[in-house]
């Protein structure tokens, strides 16, 4: 593709077995839009080869989710005998559009953001692993159920973990048609590689070319990786210069894979790894001037999530936390001796080496411990939940400076406690409901400081065009007695973050300890619609001492199959949810606070029919204090 102003050139390759190089024969390329033709050509072929240009004026382009439309082309070519007979005919879907790795130096280091038909955009979203053990069992609806789910939480990139697989041509197919931008792993982790085993460099030459050539054409490709982590395990303590010279890394991750895309795809990027540091001796991975970086600090060296805030990288392709699934997913593996985190069972559904052990680590920092096995999964999700909105909060307001953040992992490939914020039955976990949240389009939040006694509020917004809106505060107890509030007028930036407001609480901190204060937050836009809210706390919420919210729900029919819940509360009901015994269904929004001012109305969309007094007498409504009382 070649983009001019109101035009794209496309250059239109068609190769084609032939038993005779001067058989008559020819190409005939059409282009369609929604089945209208938009541009044709015809060709004669030599050899079976030829070329075609064809202009598109007009072009409707593709966008990134969030960004615009994914219109999508249909390139049909057909091979044509000598009296114009099809011999065979085949095609493409593709989008217009450009769609680059933009690095160039800044007052940082070196930038890395991608940038889709000029506009540089914040990746948001997640890594991908194979969705079941067995990939014969994935069904064309698994893959967009799950890919939907993406796209419900407000995300524009996948990565393609270089631990897995190669998807099926479905899977790209459908980011195409969502809007999901795939950095896409060549399939070499965490090994070395025989590059001086005969045949085998000849072996992943061809595995390569076959997978470019075969997915290509798909818009959504926006970067081709050569491994996940091999760069970093090579200069790691444990790795040993027999296992893998960097002679041999390079034969495969420098020399064989760039040249591959470079001839079979050469208007897409290649980058060698991740994490990968440009520029460098490979030693400096997770250097925060430049290149990629996995950063697992909280998890591995169990760090406390305040450490995230610490860093300032370019663009976090891994970061993660574990959760447990929720209790219906355990009891499909568990029988009911087995329900203790730390029975056989429970720690063979874990393939982290300290998993459960970590989990109960953070949680003993953070929360009250429950007394019930069921109050502990679900606790353990509202843990990770706030570990990851911690971080993507942060680095979302970091922008310019970081433009990327991809956690681990979206998915899980049979049911595990494992860093997945959709388990494998596709049940969202608590995190994956807070990943709507802190993917928004617009995102309020906040950045306390106890010691200081400010909170400083800030708008960051994805969109092109600026905006304006309205921050409305409120300082209540931990009881939900409102101390102060207030409220201002914003400008919402095009494509960045500000800082709009500092709040001074220093004396309502004197007067009521950190463990006494909720700072509620919301923005809305100029209807007065509910753009985004957040809640800002100064304490762990162990050290609070919250009361019985009093939650009440009214539940009414909605549209056909799907319910309205309107939820209110007496007392701040911190991580509200709602679940339904035995049953499965998808929410317009769980795991948020309740104020007890404001009513919240959740649409509940049950997954198999149910009536209204089926569904009241399935409902369960729940918060924070309901996992330790």
């Amino acid at each position: 593709q070649e983009h001019r102003p109101g035009a794209v050139d496309l250059d239109v390759a068609v190769e084609a077995e032939v038993a005779d190089p001067a058989a008559a024969l020819a190409a005939e390329v059409v282009l369609t839009l929604d089945g209208t033709p938009v541009a044709e050509g015809r060709v004669g072929l030599w050899d079976g080869k030829g070329s075609v240009r064809l202009t598109v004026t007009n072009p409707r382009l593709w966008w990134p989710a969030g960004m615009g439309e994914q219109p999508l082309y249909q390139v049909e070519v057909c091979l044509l005998d000598a009296g114009g007979q099809a011999l065979d005919c085949d095609t493409k879907r593709i989008g217009l559009r450009t769609l680059r790795l933009d690095r160039h130096a800044d007052a940082w280091g070196e930038s890395f953001q991608f940038v889709a038909n000029g506009v540089p955009f914040f990746a948001k979203g997640g890594n991908w692993v194979p969705a079941d053990q067995f990939p014969t069992r994935l069904t064309a609806e698994r893959y967009r159920d799950l890919l939907a789910s993406c796209a419900a939480a407000n995300m524009n990139m996948i990565r393609v973990w270089g631990g897995g697989i190669y998807e099926p041509d479905v899977f790209y197919d459908l980011c195409d048609e969502l809007g999901l931008c795939i950095w896409q792993d060549f399939m070499f982790a965490c090994s070395a590689y025989p590059t001086n085993q005969p045949g085998f460099l000849d072996d992943v030459r061809a595995e390569a070319i076959d997978n470019v050539r075969r997915i290509r054409h798909h818009a959504c490709i926006a970067l081709w990786c050569g491994n996940n982590e091999v760069e970093q395990c090579n200069v790691s303590e444990e790795w040993k210069a027999h296992y893998m010279s960097w002679a041999d890394y390079g034969r495969i991750f420098d020399d064989l894979l760039p040249s591959v895309v470079a001839e079979l795809d050469p208007q897409r990027d290649y980058w060698p790894s991740s994490p990968h540091t440009p520029g460098s001796n490979r030693a400096d991975v997770n250097d925060p001037t430049r290149g990629d970086a996995h950063l697992w600090a909280v998890w591995h060296r169990r760090e406390p999530f305040e450490w995230y805030r610490t860093c300032e990288h370019r663009f976090n392709s891994e970061f993660g936390f574990q959760a447990f699934p929720e209790p219906r997913t355990v009891r499909g593996y568990t029988l009911p001796e087995d329900r203790n985190v730390t029975a056989p069972i429970m720690e063979h559904h874990q393939r982290s080496r300290s998993g459960n052990s970590l989990i109960l680590h953070y949680m003993l920092d953070w929360f009250r411990l429950p007394g019930r096995f069921d109050d502990l999964l679900w606790l353990s999700q509202i843990q990770q939940g706030m570990a990851i909105t911690y971080a993507v909060e942060h680095w979302r307001r970091s922008m310019p400076r970081g433009m990327g953040t991809l956690y681990w992992q979206i998915n899980d490939t049979w049911p595990v406690a494992s860093w997945s914020s959709v388990d494998y039955h596709g049940r969202w976990k608590a995190l994956h409901h807070m990943a709507r949240r802190f993917f928004a389009p617009v995102l309020l939040s906040a950045v306390e400081d106890p010691a200081a006694g400010t909170v400083e509020i800030h708008l960051t917004s994805d969109r092109l065009e600026p905006g304006r809106g309205q921050v409305a505060w409120t300082l209540t107890t931990v009881a939900g007695r409102r101390l102060d509030e207030g409220a201002f007028a914003a400008d919402i930036p095009a494509g960045g973050n500000r800082c709009v407001h500092t709040l001074q609480l220093a004396d309502r901190l004197g007067e009521h300890g950190p463990a006494g204060l909720l700072v509620w937050l919301k923005l809305t836009d100029g209807a007065g619609d509910v753009v985004s809210r957040n809640l800002a706390v100064f304490a762990r919420p162990k050290q609070m001492n919250l009361p019985d919210p009093g939650i009440a729900a009214d539940v009414r029919e909605d549209a056909p199959g799907a319910f309205r819940v309107r939820l209110t509360a007496e007392a701040p009901a911190l991580w509200a949810w709602l679940e339904l015994a035995d049953a499965d269904a998808r929410l317009s929004d769980n795991f948020f606070h309740l104020a007890p001012d404001e009513p919240r109305e959740i649409l509940i969309e049950p997954a198999e029919p149910m009536t209204l007094e089926a569904l009241r007498s399935r409902l369960r409504v729940r918060s924070l204090v309901d996992t330790y009382r």
